[in-house]
């Protein structure tokens, strides 16, 4: 059975008590990382379930929730990117946080044959009473073209239709879908939280893994689940010696992980020598303080907050199909001339 995580138990009991004033389509915004695809699902599978808890929650048991978990619910649909591969689809997860270049790589946008594809599960009369559910995830990726065919159907919904679109940049979204939309913003657990989240399921040292992936808890534990603790040690060790710092050898250790991880971890390592040297405050790297502080004592500071400003488009570039190795050697030779600018 599918549960919401704990840090979501007040939002979950006030759309229950306001459920009677839902709109036909729900928005469930939020940064990365903190449960609101597990929610959505949870939320999905209590509303088909035939014999919910007192606090609504599915019961696991019914022949509904069977159904769910087996993913085969006739009065379910989900739709997100397809997998640029032909094997069998496998569920994506929130964390978003895979590496392995031998792992199927999700295209990046959902596309309107997609959309065009729920006619039928949207219009036709559904297998049981109740809701028919669509959980559209993440919305943003929509084509176009793909969120003009949702528009379509959100301007005149069958009764009994619930659509659920799981964001992580609103913004991006269509005005005219988010008017249509009731938002629901998916709160963000406090740091105490996360961290007993995180030790709870067995991860060391959560105050140094918790801000590398932005505060949110799901991203740190993918982040131990998916052995980035290792590649990520190989970045620390070069990025923090200057003098032994070898691009070469670096992208050589790290061209195995996902390019926009990498990417990621270069990008939190100059904001923190611009913020330190600005503001005297470090956000990511708490635990290499000191380092930062003599290194950003030391820089260029504009050619860092240009350097940083070229992350920005190398990580654009960074989900197309590219020799891993030479991406990551050219961007780590880039910086290593920024950091010799004194």
């Amino acid at each position: 059975m599918i549960e919401y995580y704990p840090w979501q138990q007040e939002i979950w009991q006030k759309m229950i008590q306001g459920q009677k004033y839902w709109r036909h389509a729900l928005i469930l915004k939020g940064k990365k990382g903190i449960g609101k695809y597990t929610f959505a699902r949870c939320l999905a599978q209590s509303l088909l379930c035939r014999s919910p808890n007192a606090n609504q929650i599915a019961c696991g048991y019914c022949t509904s929730c069977g159904w769910f978990e087996q993913s085969g619910h006739p009065n379910f649909c989900s739709v997100m990117p397809e997998i640029l591969s032909d094997k069998t689809n496998t569920t994506s997860k929130e964390s978003n946080a895979a590496t392995s270049k031998t792992k199927k790589a999700l295209s990046q946008q959902i596309t309107v044959d997609q959309i065009r594809r729920l006619n039928d599960f949207v219009y036709k009369t559904g297998h049981q009473d109740g809701y028919k559910v669509i959980l559209i995830y993440p919305a943003e990726t929509m084509t176009h073209a793909a969120a003009n065919a949702l528009l379509k159907k959100l301007e005149e919904p069958p009764v009994d239709v619930l659509f659920i679109l799981i964001t992580h940049q609103v913004q991006f979204l269509l005005p005219t879908i988010r008017s249509r939309c009731q938002q629901i913003a998916m709160p963000v657990p406090s740091a105490e939280a996360s961290m007993t989240w995180l030790k709870q399921h067995g991860v060391e040292n959560p105050h140094f893994i918790l801000p590398l992936n932005d505060f949110s808890p799901l991203s740190a534990w993918s982040f131990v689940q998916e052995q980035l603790t290792i590649p990520h040690q190989h970045f620390i060790e070069q990025i923090t010696n200057e003098q032994k710092f070898d691009p070469l050898t670096l992208a050589q250790l790290l061209h195995p992980i996902s390019l926009s991880i990498v990417t990621n971890w270069l990008q939190k390592w100059c904001y923190d020598l611009v913020s330190h040297r600005t503001t005297g405050r470090v956000r990511y790297y708490l635990q290499f303080q000191s380092i930062i502080q003599v290194l950003g004592q030391q820089i260029d500071l504009i050619a860092c907050i240009t350097f940083a400003r070229e992350l920005n488009n190398q990580q654009k570039l960074s989900v197309h199909p590219l020799n891993a190795r030479l991406f990551l050697e050219e961007m780590f030779i880039r910086y290593s001339n920024m950091m010799r600018e004194k």
